[in-house]
């Protein structure tokens, strides 16, 4: 709940209907003949893995919302997007918690300064909206949402209030020059972005930055595009000069992992159109709690307790007194089953103490009943590991996949049991 004071000086027409503005040249008409954006207009960042992310570049006058815990590195990657977009004309960067100073040292750092980025150090949306008019940009950078505010809504910058009224300014603003807008937006502590709901309804693209802060490694990951796909990933790399983007993902994640370590299993997962390899680590250790732990990092930990009790019933392995904890290395995140026969064999090599063979990839969906599924686009997955050197695939039985193929052994197995013998006992 959010109390906002009524001002009753000024007349109330509802906050959508202040900045929507009424066209009323707008006719109902065919479907069939509705105006089809052409791929062509799209502007290129600059950048390849944040154009992978948006569906082949910016389009024009589209409302992106960029969001990341503190110190991600967003405001990073938007001056080094809007110091290259400044070669080809006029970029402003708003923002409402830097002086011009502070980004020009980023700036200086990333080694991106140009005369046509414009830094404008203002937080009120008409005067945001009047140096537009002025410059006529082709692009905006707003750093960041929650600190922009406008009178005509008596409530501090940040309440939901002054969110949705602000942004919905910007938004009538960014599609009537179509002048394409970044909002950089904070997050809560549940890492949600902060603010009404109705900002990600509003906005066209929303762009969610991740990984570990601490870490060499940020994903760019698109959770709602009206423009493209939203199961594509971008891989940046942090480094003293700026983001790097990563441009065979696979071999970066897998750069580090430990040779002889039993619990470490290889699966291939897929994003858009890229197939990804990335190294699943378990620790099973024996419990001294009444209740064992299960934690996760980069993996649904309501999937894990499913697997678990999987792995337990139909293979056969006590871990009711073991506390089990499960990691994406990288700081990746596995949002698909694919994994799930990958995650069991971690379980249960940890368990074992046995090692699997380090140049083995694993794939396959595991039901209740403890079979293996099919999982889709089999050959592209098992084309990435041939591609990176390794020499066997376990693969769900008969999905159509020839025992040898770009120079992997296929093993097919039907279910858990079966996986772990080829794969610990084989």
């Amino acid at each position: 709940m959010a109390e906002e004071i009524q001002d009753n000086s000024k007349p109330s027409t509802g906050a959508r209907r202040r900045w929507a503005p009424v066209d009323s040249s707008h006719r109902p008409e065919p479907i069939t003949k509705a105006f089809i954006e052409d791929s062509a207009s799209r502007i290129p960042t600059g950048i390849a893995e944040l154009d992978r992310t948006l569906g082949g570049g910016v389009v024009p006058g589209s409302f992106i919302l960029v969001g990341g815990d503190p110190g991600i590195g967003k405001s990073t990657l938007l001056l080094q997007v809007a110091g290259l977009m400044a070669k080809r004309g006029s970029v402003l960067y708003v923002s409402g918690e830097e002086s011009p100073g502070q980004i020009r040292m980023r700036g200086l750092r990333l080694g991106n300064l140009s005369d046509n980025l414009f830094l404008l150090p203002e937080t009120q949306v008409e005067l945001i909206e009047s140096h537009i008019d002025k410059l006529n940009p082709l692009m905006v950078v707003i750093d960041s949402i929650q600190t922009i505010y406008t009178d005509e809504v008596p409530s501090a910058p940040g309440t939901v209030g002054q969110i949705r009224e602000s942004a919905g300014r910007l938004l009538a603003k960014c599609k009537s020059s179509s002048i394409p807008m970044f909002l950089i937006g904070h997050v809560t502590k549940d890492g949600a972005i902060a603010g009404p709901r109705l900002l990600e309804h509003m906005v066209d693209t929303v762009l969610y930055f991740e990984g570990e802060r601490g870490g060499p490694f940020r994903i760019v990951r698109g959770v709602k595009n009206r423009f493209g796909s939203t199961n594509e990933i971008g891989v940046f790399e942090m480094k003293p000069e700026g983001l790097v983007q990563v441009d065979n993902p696979s071999q970066l994640f897998l750069s580090e992992r430990p040779q002889g370590a039993p619990g470490s299993v290889v699966t291939a997962c897929v994003n858009g159109a890229r197939p990804l390899l990335l190294e699943i680590q378990a620790l099973v250790c024996s419990s001294h709690l009444a209740s064992p732990r299960r934690a996760t990092s980069g993996f649904d930990q309501n999937r894990l307790a499913i697997l678990l009790a999987i792995i337990e019933k139909r293979g056969g392995y006590h871990l009711m007194g073991e506390d089990v904890f499960v990691n994406v290395a990288g700081g990746a995140r596995i949002d698909e089953p694919a994994a799930d026969l990958a995650v069991c064999a971690a379980v249960v090599s940890s368990f074992r103490d046995v090692t699997i063979d380090p140049l083995t990839i694993v794939l396959g969906e595991v039901g209740l009943a403890g079979e293996t599924r099919a999982v889709s686009n089999l050959e592209r997955r098992v084309a990435e590991g041939a591609k990176l050197g390794f020499t066997r695939a376990v693969i769900p039985r008969g999905k159509g996949v020839s025992q040898k193929m770009e120079g992997l052994d296929i093993i097919q197995v039907a279910d858990v049991a079966g996986a772990m013998e080829a794969l610990l006992d084989g």
